[in-house]
């Protein structure tokens, strides 16, 4: 279930009352007449089944509510009620499946932003990445794909597509591009800086490597696996299990591929550089290509929904 809490102008009350009433799915219905002061009005609670949350959202957003009121929206770890039962029984399909597309909009927006932690969480696991290259450790590799905060840029990419939000999809890219520069930029120094000290060797890097050596041999499988992942990270994030995400992460070799090359480029290997950024790329647009289709077909899929009134 879905808590939402509205600031509703006291003259569109009415309207909206009307419309939270007539939604198959929404319960627990409390107004508090004149309680909002900032802006001004009637704040408007209620229950709404997940499954449903998306077309009542749309649907007070077509009023104007979120420019001259509010509408805020939480999620409800545990309702006892036999009403919200009830509401969640009627509305169509399941909660699992629905998907809140303002959430998904507003979570990969935040996930995309080039800041300085965005920055810092992808250098810092570049550099991890750096060390595992070298030392030929499997365990440093999954650390650092772990760290590594790329996938909310690839979401936002997937999510601009299917919502036709170029904004969002340019502050996306942004964000890759740019921190994936500066990663491998700083990593190069720091691979420099490491073989100066006697920590990193070329010969390391130029060993067999039967542990990490995928990083820079991009094949089919590449691919596939980067495929499956934008699946399953795109439900993880449209069905809110978060925890599911950490897999997605640790399955393919977007990190460790640049990490590969920035400690190629250091020693001049040029080859093995061009190796990893074809694996990094292969991995890249397997994740945006298999995310963009999964929206693509849960929106179809949930178009066929319909929990109230139709759009004015």
């Amino acid at each position: 279930m879905l808590h939402l809490r509205l600031i509703v102008p006291a003259d569109r009350t009415d309207e909206v009352l009307q419309l939270l009433e007539t939604t198959v799915g929404t319960t627990h219905l409390v107004v508090l007449s004149g309680a909002a002061r900032d802006p001004q009005g009637d704040v408007v609670l209620c229950d709404v089944a997940r499954e449903a949350g998306d077309g009542l959202l749309a649907r007070l957003r077509a009023m104007d509510l979120d420019r001259t009121g509010s509408i805020a929206i939480e999620n409800i770890d545990l309702s006892l009620s036999r009403r919200a039962d009830r509401a969640e029984d009627e509305a169509p399909g399941e909660g699992a499946d629905a998907v809140l597309w303002e959430s998904l909009t507003d979570a990969t927006h935040e996930e995309s932003t080039l800041s300085a932690t965005y920055l810092a969480f992808l250098t810092l696991a570049t550099m991890i990445a750096a060390c595992g290259v070298v030392l030929d450790n499997a365990i440093l590799i999954v650390g650092a794909m772990a760290v590594g905060p790329e996938f909310g840029p690839l979401a936002g990419i997937c999510t601009a597509l299917v919502q036709r939000a170029p904004r969002l999809a340019w502050r996306s890219v942004q964000a890759l591009l740019v921190g994936f520069a500066l990663a491998m930029v700083v990593t190069v120094g720091f691979s420099l800086f490491m073989d100066a000290v006697g920590l990193f060797r070329v010969e390391a890097l130029e060993a067999a490597r039967p542990n990490t050596n995928f990083i820079y041999r991009p094949d089919w499988f590449s691919f596939v696996v980067a495929v499956l992942a934008g699946i399953a990270g795109m439900l993880s994030l449209t069905s809110a299990k978060s925890g599911a995400l950490v897999g997605v992460a640790i399955s393919v070799t977007t990190v460790p591929a640049a990490a590969n090359a920035a400690v190629a480029l250091g020693y001049q290997e040029y080859g093995q550089a061009w190796h990893s950024m074809e694996q990094l790329l292969l991995n890249l647009a397997g994740i945006v290509i298999a995310g963009t289709l999964t929206l693509a077909a849960q929106k179809l899929l949930w178009a066929r929904h319909d929990t109230g009134p139709a759009l004015r």
